[in-house]
């Protein structure tokens, strides 16, 4: 008796562990993103007026999704704004002539877990747009905001245009949030043996050019030294 009733005990441990378990939450996946294209120059939105285009924006489905939010910077102001979606595209309101950045957020009712898209870049040209200002140039090292050692150090950036046409960059630089100018018309994307002093703040932004007098700003971007 005394082993059957330690089966059964046993049994009833099992149990009451295997009701306590729950099968773990599904994470809703990240999308790909389709439309607007990658570094392309969109002429396709529906005009609205001399100045705005309404864009449909395109994306996979996601598996354990049930909301998408579709986050949209301005690259000339920085201005960002959300669109929720319930479906793989939303349609959208944008000002002509002016280069975004995109990407997609998949949520779930089921949990506060979230998986973000790619980032891309695209320029709303709209039907008339022929030429096309450089997108701003995103810093590649320093960091924004890092911090650095001392001594001698390279400055390097990334751009980027539609038309394919960059030809040089001014970049400012100093220890004021107006930077002076310190170099201009370079035709790489770096400056190479930069001194900086311990203890200081330094900011940087570089004015892309290209061969049809287009011209983009970087944001401005620092960083400290030990």
């Amino acid at each position: 008796m005394k082993g059957l009733s330690r089966i059964c005990f046993c049994l009833s441990v099992l149990l009451l562990i295997g009701c306590g378990k729950k099968d773990p939450v599904a994470l809703p996946e990240r999308v790909s993103l389709m439309y607007p294209e990658q570094n392309s120059a969109c002429i396709t939105g529906l005009l609205i007026s001399d100045t705005l285009s309404e864009l449909d924006f395109i994306w996979s489905v996601s598996a354990n999704t049930s909301e998408y939010e579709v986050h949209l910077k301005n690259l000339l102001t920085g201005a960002t704004t959300v669109h929720a979606s319930k479906t793989s595209n939303v349609r959208i309101n944008l000002a002509i002539n002016v280069p975004y950045s995109w990407y997609v957020v998949s949520k779930s009712g089921a949990t506060s877990s979230t998986s973000k898209s790619d980032v891309w870049k695209f320029y709303n040209s709209g039907p008339t747009i022929f030429s096309h200002a450089p997108f701003p140039a995103e810093a590649v090292s320093p960091k924004n905001g890092q911090v650095v050692n001392a001594g001698n150090l390279d400055l390097s950036w990334f751009a980027e245009d539609v038309d394919k046409d960059i030809v040089a960059y001014d970049l400012y630089f100093g220890t004021t949030s107006s930077p002076p100018t310190y170099k201009t018309n370079i035709e790489n994307s770096f400056v190479s043996n930069i001194s900086v002093n311990p203890g200081a703040t330094y900011y940087w932004k570089v004015i892309t050019k290209d061969a049809k007098g287009n011209t983009s700003s970087s944001e401005l971007l620092h960083f400290k030294v030990n």
